[in-house]
């Protein structure tokens, strides 16, 4: 209930910047013709789950910490769930530094998580995802947009606070 729900303002993680962003559609060779073929993208890997209902190339824009990972992805049975290309934007990705502590956190603060809990994802970083709708008891979600949460490794931490620490005031 939203009542016993901790409300504070230290939030014991940060959003340290996108991990990736998931594109689905009936075909993913049409997504590859934009995304490969016309924008220059690098397929740098493949995924195919049946639990996930999913087969999706796993691209990449831009290199190093700041890389981004898109996934393109089509389903396996377009009559199964998840039904991975009914929503064009899938979903959005975002480097955590602390996982756990912000699955804690925003738990307590009254936002849903979808089934699965903290588990490991297709590109092995430890993933769980954020509800796109909102219940009576947790009040809080993606209005309409599944979130990835993704454990961003101790190197990736080091080099997006390097980056924070060098960029001047705005």
């Amino acid at each position: 209930m939203v009542s016993q729900m901790q409300l504070s303002p230290d939030r014991p993680f940060k959003v340290l910047g996108i991990q990736q962003i998931a594109i689905g559609g009936a075909d993913k060779k049409r997504l590859r013709r934009l995304w490969v073929d016309q924008l220059g993208l690098s397929v740098t890997g493949s995924f195919v789950s049946e639990r996930e209902n999913v087969d999706e190339d796993i691209c990449a824009l831009g290199s190093g910490p700041f890389k981004v990972e898109v996934d393109l992805m089509q389903p396996l049975d377009p009559e199964k769930k998840p039904a991975v290309h009914t929503t064009p934007l899938n979903h959005v990705g975002l480097w955590i530094d602390d996982l756990p502590a912000a699955v804690q956190w925003l738990s307590a603060q009254g936002v849903r998580f979808a089934p699965g809990g903290i588990r490991k994802g297709a590109a092995g970083f430890d993933i769980c995802f954020l509800h796109p709708k909102a219940s009576e008891e947790f009040p809080i979600a993606g209005e309409g947009v599944l979130i990835e949460l993704v454990q961003a490794p101790t190197e990736l931490v080091a080099a997006f606070s390097a980056f924070a620490d060098a960029a001047p005031p705005a």
